[in-house]
């Protein structure tokens, strides 16, 4: 089954022609061989961490979403649904800028909706993000968000910040869905949208919520320190909330949801020793919240299984995916209340699995997970890069699992 010459070796050589530089140059920036700048151009190996991936763009001046080949406009499991209301929501996101930015003669485009139907619209949404339901999600949001700048126009008082909140709320779902779809600068739009709204209601834990999102966009375009940076910042704001005797209890788990994204930030950036202590400053969050807390009014899902989730993923990154696997002790992943953490959790682990020697372990995870949510899985781009990796070196006592999943991600010609 011949894999689609489209594939990210491709870009890479794009990228380095374009740049006007030799294999041999690109692999001394990377403190890699030119055979293995030879091997990933041409499609045998692969290139399967963000650290890597986001020193190439750099050096090769492009963009890494770019590199990656998103967005992935899927056939299956309503990938193509998704990417039509793609127009729609960019509209809306437009228009809620206009409207916080306080432009004149901005006019509502339809009839005022009742707070408690926009208040179950969100939840609906939202409880979508948790499934892991992309397609649904973007189906959801442009109407919604369209409703909610009608309540900003008109409304007042009590109902102006509710509304304040609930767009805040809606642009960071967006947020999270656009990036896995692949549109980071609509994504970071949205984040500054939920910034504006988060401004105007002044509240140091909603504020502190949008930078958690601010973070997860920059990781997206892979600007690591910028991410790192963020996320200090709104710590430092955080701190006489979370670091009080009798401290908020959404300001302890925003303060341990932000050391999660500074977490990756360090080991995107290969800084595993940084990226270790805020795993480990972030379960002492999550240790004293307790181990049933976790925070989906938020939409962080911080909980103690949830680092367990980063922690997965930092252990890839750094190349110790065994200390990654085994860095919370007794984490229950099983038991987060979201398939969006748990779908995310085995992405990462089976990228784990496969760097420990165990391939056949590897296919039957991403398996059972894309059994769960189909989209995300198939749209992932570590995913996508674990199959390509799986199928060059065959993985024979689980060949039909590793073709199913290959065709799902359109890999083949």
């Amino acid at each position: 089954m011949p894999l689609s010459d489209e594939h990210i070796g491709t870009r890479v050589r794009i990228a380095r022609n374009a740049a006007g530089l030799t294999q041999v140059q690109l692999a001394d920036f990377l403190g890699r061989t030119s055979t293995w700048i030879a091997n990933v151009e041409s499609g045998r190996l692969p290139l399967d961490r963000y650290s890597v991936i986001s020193a190439i763009a750099d050096r090769c001046d492009v963009d890494v979403v770019w590199l990656l080949g998103q967005p992935y406009r899927l056939q299956r499991s309503g990938g193509s649904f998704a990417h039509t209301h793609i127009p729609a929501l960019r509209t809306a996101l437009r228009r809620s800028g206009l409207i916080l930015s306080g432009h004149p003669d901005m006019c509502p485009s339809g009839t005022p909706v009742e707070p408690v139907t926009l208040r179950s619209r969100f939840s609906e949404t939202n409880a979508a993000r948790q499934a892991a339901n992309l397609p649904k999600v973007a189906a959801l949001l442009p109407p919604l968000v369209e409703d909610l700048n009608t309540a900003l126009l008109v409304g007042h008082g009590p109902g102006r910040a509710e509304a304040l909140r609930l767009l805040a709320d809606a642009a960071r779902t967006a947020r999270m869905c656009l990036n896995q779809l692949g549109y980071p600068d609509l994504a970071w739009s949205s984040a500054e949208v939920a910034a504006g709204a988060a401004t105007q209601l002044d509240d140091p834990v909603v504020k502190a919520s949008v930078a958690w999102d601010r973070c997860g966009a920059l990781l997206h375009q892979a600007t690591f320190r910028e991410a790192v940076a963020v996320a200090d910042a709104a710590l430092r704001d955080l701190e006489p909330y979370a670091g009080a005797r009798d401290a908020d209890q959404r300001a302890v788990s925003l303060r341990g949801a932000l050391h999660l994204r500074a977490a990756i930030g360090h080991a995107r950036g290969g800084r595993a020793s940084d990226a270790w202590a805020r795993i480990d400053a972030a379960l002492e969050d999550a240790d004293r919240l307790g181990a049933d807390w976790y925070d989906l009014q938020a939409q962080t899902v911080f909980g103690r299984g949830t680092v367990a989730v980063h922690a997965a993923e930092a252990g890839v990154e750094v190349d110790q995916p065994d200390t990654g696997l085994n860095r919370v002790p007794d984490a229950d992943v099983g038991s987060i209340p979201s398939r969006e953490r748990r779908t995310h959790f085995a992405i990462d682990k089976a990228r784990a699995l496969h760097r420990m020697g165990r391939s056949a372990s590897a296919v039957v995870k991403l398996r059972e997970a894309a059994g769960q949510a189909p989209y995300y899985v198939h749209a992932d781009p570590m995913a996508r890069a674990l199959v390509s990796d799986l199928a060059r070196v065959g993985v024979p006592s689980q060949a039909s699992a590793l073709s199913g999943l290959i065709r799902n991600m359109e890999l083949v010609r």
